[in-house]
């Protein structure tokens, strides 16, 4: 009998600028013969312990079919033929050979014998067949435990794995598959000498670290254990060619791109007014914003040789003279000044861009976990006569006893790299203590600041701090107003280094590397967690390339410049899987705790009643939590079925002892045992990747992109009594705070990273929602997630409600800008990109 077919793709000539090269050579090819075939396996019937496979079956029309202009898919027929009596299949081979690769999105395939319509979700790109050793097969969109896969299928799903595993030699192509483990031994270039070489993290007590894909490259020549790297031009980092960005995101990037091309033409020196690098006043930062400054002629004259001046005004939001000009950041677009109130800095510790450190006070004064053998005393030194005149009415024992007294201590992490930021980097800063008092209104107002130094004689001797407390005038109102500046600085350096980087895209690669290498794609738990990992490898290699290589954008931009990776490797040592969950750590922080008689899913009663990140994100949480209980149960209605699960469980063992190898023998590893192992498990790295970093990510330029609001970096400790620059703190305050943080250059540049790294993609999925309604064939499963889908809407509908209560400060603030971070955005208009501060993508994309 005939099957008939229907196959999209997309050609490369369409996904690569329109490459007619490709177009007429794939022409070409198919004249002599040389097309796309296809041959079916059945799922019933065996042949040497493998399913049989049919006939090969040619795309027709592939010359006279018309290929959009655009990027658009393209749909050719197939007819097969099939005996009847081989039943239904369950796979398909595919041979390319023509020119080209092209990126194969389906097989659908009518009138099936017992089945009817048969679909095969694809979604990979498939090269020309002289460029593999091996079949490239695709499964139905039917899922299936290993136990209960189809005999003659079992083979293939076998051998499958294996080709994605490789055999972790040789350097890898831009064709290839191979999912496989690498340390971070790329982020430095010890060939051009010992300034330019960085410490390998991973594989080490002294540095840990987890995994990441491995690209093969050869060692530099200076030391072995290095990975050569790429020119900083290129971008074409090995990621498994799947893990590439589509189209879509590919031209986003560009235009991007092209932004960051501008900065890195304005030379340093470039002046915005009339003193070289530096601001005069808080109006020339906002004039960034607001008018813009010229860009010097050279940069202009080497762009226009890149492209028609149409594209760089459209690209730069400008009328071709004022190149530089920034989008107003949320945080001064109602307000300008709201930013310097004491009610907006604790605020943003409950609702900014780095909700996640904040925690509850339950000793006074607090202690320090570094060793005291290296470091000496490193206890706080405030007192109760610095605070407890503020506690309206209480003592510090009776506020600590109510649960008043909050603390963002970012003391520890700073102080273990303190002596060499300050020493050999252009960094200024200190270690930091904020104390807070909750209200009876419900919002933090700080109390003091504690800002703290190595002791000059020697670190073992201890620390050597300075208490601020709030204050309005003169010249201890500009002190105070430092104080905060430091505790933005280092606050901005532990958010993008540890609670944004580490946390969620590289502690994210692990899961995504073994994912491939040990789940199949008809695994349900890979078909679970897939759209999770969306493009977050190929973000990953382009900031080790960029970002957080010697001299990158990070080193440049955040306080301890080129000791920034290696700090987060330190703060790894203290990175606990289960934790990672939302309850557990706000248990740890102390700003929950269980509570039976909570009529809340999640079983909490917060510390902070109006935490909107917490409040929000629980309710995101839970809903990701139901949803995955309900699905894994469909597959798993007996824990045995989990322990017997020889991919769930080669899975997990590679996660634990190779992707996070440097944590193997940490006690807290979920055993994967149990239905309850598993559903904390998927849901913790659904959270991650979805939610957690919608919050840590996509604020950045609503809150940070007006640098005195969040500076990254400060550049002097606070002037001495009796000297020019202190007196300048009480005759000219403004200028004197810009003197300390982010000059004009590093400002332009911190500017311009965040902006990029704040913007969702055009093509961007939502939680809730799938790149493709068919991605899995099981109708219970279908239900579950429109059931999740539809919870999203109400829980977006219920943010919504509690942004327009004006009982719940914290949601709005001094700034007068709604919490949005946690906004699913399942609504249909969600797909348009930009800087929304909105919205969470299923994955870390950016």
């Amino acid at each position: 009998m005939k099957i008939e077919g229907k196959v999209v793709l997309m050609k490369k000539n369409v996904l690569d600028f329109n490459d007619l090269k490709s177009s007429v050579l794939d022409r070409v090819y198919e004249l002599i013969g040389r097309g796309v075939s296809l041959q079916l396996i059945s799922a019933v019937h065996e042949n040497e312990m493998r399913g049989k496979i049919g006939e090969r079956a040619y795309l027709e029309a592939w010359i006279t079919t018309i290929t959009p202009l655009h990027a658009g898919d393209s749909a050719y027929r197939v007819t097969f033929e099939w005996d009847e009596a081989d039943g239904v299949p369950g796979a398909f081979i595919i041979e390319n050979s023509h020119h080209s690769q092209f990126y194969l999105k389906s097989l659908t395939l009518k009138c099936v014998p017992g089945i009817g319509r048969l679909h095969f979700v694809c979604n990979s790109w498939v090269y020309p067949a002289s460029c593999y050793n091996h079949d490239r097969i695709f499964f139905t969109n039917q899922s299936y435990l290993p136990c209960n896969t189809p005999e003659p299928l079992l083979k293939y799903r076998e051998e499958e794995l294996v080709i994605l595993r490789g055999d972790g030699t040789g350097k890898r192509e831009e064709w290839d598959r191979i999912y496989d483990y690498a340390l971070y031994n790329d982020l430095g270039d010890p060939d051009k000498g010992p300034e330019q070489a960085r410490p390998v993290l991973g594989g080490s007590a002294e540095y840990p670290y987890p995994r990441r894909g491995r690209t093969g490259r050869p060692p530099t020549k200076t030391d072995p254990d290095s990975e050569s790297r790429l020119p900083l031009y290129r971008v074409d980092v090995y990621v498994p060619r799947d893990e590439r960005f589509g189209h879509l995101r590919v031209a986003d990037f560009l235009g991007y791109a092209v932004k960051a091309l501008i900065q890195l033409l304005v030379p340093e020196g470039t002046n915005i007014d009339s003193t070289p690098n530096e601001f005069d006043n808080i109006q020339d930062v906002t004039d960034l914003y607001e008018k813009g400054f010229k860009l010097p002629a050279g940069p202009r004259s080497a762009l226009r040789d890149y492209m028609p001046s149409e594209t760089i005004r459209e690209l730069l939001r400008t009328d071709g003279e004022k190149l530089f000009r920034f989008p107003i950041p949320q945080v001064i677009k109602e307000d300008k000044f709201a930013w310097r109130t004491d009610e907006e800095f604790a605020r943003e510790m409950l609702a900014g861009l780095n909700p996640v450190c904040i925690c509850l006070l339950e000793e006074f004064p607090p202690t320090s976990k570094l060793d005291p053998d290296i470091y000496g005393d490193q206890s706080s030194q405030i007192t109760r006569e610095h605070i407890e005149e503020k506690l309206e009415g209480l003592t510090v024992e009776e506020a600590l006893q109510n649960k008043k007294l909050f603390i963002l201590d970012n003391h520890d992490i700073a102080m273990s790299y303190l002596t060499r930021i300050n020493s050999n980097t252009s960094t200024k800063t200190y270690a930091t203590r904020t104390f807070l008092f909750l209200g009876e209104d419900g919002t933090l107002k700080p109390l003091a600041i504690e800002l703290s130094l190595p002791n000059p004689e020697g670190e073992h001797l201890g620390a050597i701090s300075k208490i601020f407390t709030p204050a309005e005038d003169g010249v201890e109102g500009s002190l105070w107003q430092l104080a905060k500046a430091y505790v933005g600085v280092v606050d901005t350096g532990i958010h993008q280094l540890i609670s944004h980087w580490l946390h969620t895209h590289a502690t994210m690669e692990p899961f995504i590397i073994a994912t491939n290498r040990q789940l199949s794609v008809v695994h349900p738990i890979h078909k679970l967690l897939h759209p999770h990992f969306k493009d977050t490898m190929n973000i990953n290699a382009l900031a080790r390339q960029t970002l957080l290589n010697v001299g990158g954008a990070l080193e440049r931009t955040v306080f301890p410049g080129k000791y920034s990776v290696e700090m987060s490797s330190a703060s790894y040592k203290n990175w606990v899987f289960t934790e990672q969950a939302l309850p557990a750590d706000l248990i740890k922080r102390g700003m929950a705790v269980p509570d039976e008689t909570s009529d809340k899913t999640h079983g909490l009663r917060l510390t902070i009643e109006d935490y909107p990140y917490a409040v929000d994100g629980l309710e995101v949480w839970s809903a990701i939590e139901t949803w995955v209980h309900k699905y894994c149960s469909l597959y798993y209605p007996s824990d045995e079925l989990i322990q017997t699960d020889t991919e769930l469980q080669s899975w997990w063992a590679e996660i634990v002892t190779v992707g996070h190898g440097d944590k193997k023998d940490e006690p807290w590893w979920p055993k994967m045992q149990t239905l309850k192992d598993l559903t904390l498990s998927c849901t913790t790295i659904i959270w991650v990747a979805s939610a957690l970093h919608a919050a840590i990510n996509f604020g950045q330029y609503p809150y940070g992109g007006y640098l005195p609001n969040r500076p990254s970096i400060s550049r002097r400790l606070i002037p001495e009594p009796g000297t020019p620059e202190h007196d300048e703190l009480g005759l000219n305050p403004e200028k004197a705070f810009l003197k300390t943080i982010t000059n004009q250059f590093q400002t332009v540049l911190g500017i311009t990273l965040i902006e990029i790294l704040s913007k969702h993609a055009s093509d961007e999925v939502y939680l809730g929602q799938r790149d493709t309604a068919e991605w899995t064939s099981d109708e219970e499963a279908l239900k579950a997630f429109m059931e999740f889908g539809q919870e999203l809407v109400k829980i977006e509908n219920r943010i919504i409600e509690r942004n327009e209560d004006k009982k719940l400060k914290n949601r709005y603030g001094p700034a007068k800008m709604p919490y949005t971070l946690l906004y699913p955005n399942t609504s249909d208009h969600s797909r348009i990109g930009g800087l929304t501060g909105r919205g969470i993508p299923n994955s870390v994309t950016i």
